[in-house]
């Protein structure tokens, strides 16, 4: 597997970019936050999963794992017609309403669909993606027509997928269909602009795969084969993590679990499709979970938590072979959080990939936490904290006296944990833009087992030019900086 060279990057999710329509699209705002990246001599922009997203907004529970997110569609530039799209409420500055995205945003892409021309290139567009985008614009189609209704709850005929009653739908439901397809071209169409944007200015787009995929997902309903379900297409078990540091009573996910053997004896094709459908659009891939790979905590169904779940073995090396022969040139970053055994670092280790250190995490008086930034190894991605921690304002709160006094004696002062990440060994490390700019917890991304209220901070307005350049000095001076400029004296 290649490797990293020394550099840094932030994290930050498109949603979380300033635009006037509530919510960040791939449009200006992102074209000028890469800008900034450069000028602050940044390699890598992480951002969250980008998939379509329903209930709870959590881009960790899509409707798809191929297709993107309307919601990040710049409407501007699509806009050739001069429709007024001021008269739509979007929302306050700084908050993304996803109420009003899910009112609105159809409704104007809609508007701006049956305004357009039919593009050139949409039958390679359709050709290219004939894996995934026909179940996909069929799934989202039927979800409209049965008033958003989960798919194991429609009609018996159209959930099994009984040919007839897909012939049947498809026809009835045609200018729906060819609409979500020309949605998804849009997207994707924008996106590579962005990135091609990016690799000009010499950074990286590092994405995040979640493990699993969202029970109600065109994933789940074209492929129920690859999932644990009953006769119903109802999981048998669900997907969750036991009691850990971030709730006593474990995380109860509710994603169904993959049926392993029956992926194993198809050779994976499944995850090949996602892993190549990430490969495709990210230059880095953060496998989420990946301790799951290994073994994976498993609840009954009907469960009111994670507690009564037990571990079950997971694919193991004969996965990690399939993705090394799959993706042998792509970069990936471990997400190994949580109760992390023996044996999942030996599979790390055996997957050639670099783990996780959290800052956040490091500071405990009674021990010597390896995430210590002197205990960091150079195979690694150090962060300030992830999407789920809090900023490292808002932890002041939550620390104990003897932690801060620990801080400062370590790092010199609470403003000097960032300094101390960017000259530990670790060949990347990422913070959050919140951390940057010294943001409290009103600017938390996502607090886990909190099933409300996450996922809705954004910018007003783009970092300055100031902010690039201290980050830029700090960067070089840690020698991660992505120019080819000489150490200042």
């Amino acid at each position: 597997m290649p490797e990293f060279d020394r550099c840094s990057g932030i994290l930050l999710h498109i949603t979380s970019l300033p635009s006037p329509y509530g919510i960040g699209t791939m449009g200006a705002a992102a074209h000028g936050f890469a800008e900034f990246l450069s000028a602050a001599g940044q390699s890598i922009w992480q951002m969250l999963p980008l998939g379509p997203t329903g209930f709870g907004n959590s881009p960790y529970q899509s409707f798809s794992s191929f297709a993107g997110n309307p919601y990040l569609i710049d409407l501007d530039e699509l806009n050739h017609f001069g429709l007024d799209l001021s008269q739509y409420d979007w929302g306050q500055p700084g908050c993304v309403d996803y109420g009003k995205q899910y009112e609105n945003r159809h409704a104007v892409l809609r508007k701006l669909y049956e305004l357009s021309p039919a593009p050139a290139d949409m039958g390679a567009f359709m050709e290219k993606n004939s894996h995934w985008l026909p179940d996909y614009a069929l799934f989202t189609a039927l979800k409209k027509h049965f008033s958003g209704m989960p798919w194991y709850m429609w009609p018996m005929d159209i959930r099994s997928r009984k040919p007839k009653a897909v012939e049947k739908y498809t026809e009835l439901l045609k200018d729906d269909i060819d609409f979500e397809c020309w949605v998804q071209y849009q997207f994707r169409r924008q996106f590579d602009a962005l990135a091609a944007h990016c690799r000009r200015l010499g950074i990286k787009m590092m994405g995040d795969l979640p493990i699993y995929v969202a029970p109600d997902s065109a994933d789940v309903w074209a492929d129920p084969h690859e999932f644990l379900l009953d006769d119903d297409f109802i999981p048998t078990e669900v997907a969750g993590v036991p009691p850990d540091y971030f709730s006593e009573t474990g995380q109860l996910w509710g994603n169904p679990l993959y049926n392993w053997d029956k992926m194993k004896e198809n050779g994976y094709a499944f995850w090949k499709n996602r892993l190549q459908a990430a490969a495709d659009i990210y230059d880095i891939i953060r496998l989420d979970h990946f301790r799951g790979f290994e073994s994976y905590w498993s609840v009954p169904k009907g469960s009111e938590n994670a507690i009564g779940g037990k571990w079950n073995p997971g694919p193991g090396e004969d996965f990690i072979d399939m993705l090394h022969e799959q993706l042998p040139h792509t970069l990936f970053v471990a997400e190994d959080l949580g109760i992390i055994t023996d044996k999942v670092t030996q599979l790390r280790e055996y997957a050639k990939m670099p783990g996780m250190a959290i800052l956040s995490f490091a500071f405990q008086p009674d021990e010597e936490s390896s995430y210590l930034p002197h205990n960091i190894e150079k195979d690694c991605v150090c962060y300030s904290g992830t999407h789920d921690n809090a900023p490292l304002r808002a932890l002041k709160d939550e620390l104990s006296d003897r932690q801060m006094q620990m801080i400062d004696d370590y790092c010199g002062s609470f403003e000097g944990i960032i300094r101390s990440g960017m000259v530990c060994p670790a060949n990347v490390f990422i913070a959050q833009l919140q951390d940057w700019l010294d943001l409290g917890s009103e600017s938390r991304m996502n607090t886990p087992g909190k099933s409300e209220g996450c996922w809705t901070w954004r910018l007003t307005k783009l970092p300055d030019i100031e902010m690039a350049e201290k980050i830029s000095r700090m960067t070089q001076t840690a020698f991660r900086c992505s120019k080819k400029e000489e150490h200042p004296i």
